[in-house]
């Protein structure tokens, strides 16, 4: 398993546009993008910060996962997403390990990474996303 970075940190909110202002005007951040991503059910907005991103999470439907981890939890971190490269392999050598997975195959999420989740029962309670970018390959 290659891991190279911390590529973001979830944060789950319960108003994007709200979130948006605190972290351009109280910390002087940049939002560079804002993405709807319909079959999850989230619209998100992320800053760079160095090499890593905060990605703001807001649910689009009362059902989704965002909705459900702020009504369970509240407002806050949801995950903590790390760069890999080759991620079916570092899925399969997860699997190998006995990790639960949410996904066993990678996905297209937000800034059009491919994705998958751990389930938080194997991590300690932490949802951990993994991310590769195919366009830095």
């Amino acid at each position: 398993m290659n891991i190279s970075h911390i590529e973001h940190i979830g944060i789950a909110v319960k108003n994007l546009d709200e979130s948006i202002k605190f972290y351009e005007k109280k910390l002087n951040l940049k939002c560079y993008k804002i993405e709807e991503v319909k079959e999850q059910k989230v619209k998100t907005a992320f800053f760079k910060i160095g090499g890593t991103k905060l990605e703001l999470l807001e649910g689009t439907e009362q059902e989704s996962p965002i909705s459900k981890f702020i009504e369970k939890k509240g407002e806050g971190i949801h995950h903590i997403a790390f760069a890999v490269q080759g991620i079916e392999d570092c899925l399969q050598e997860l699997e190998n390990k006995d990790v639960s997975l949410i996904n066993s195959t990678p996905r297209i999420g937000a800034d059009g990474l491919n994705i998958a989740f751990v389930h938080p029962k194997s991590t300690n309670g932490i949802l951990i996303e993994f991310c590769e970018d195919k366009n830095k390959l």
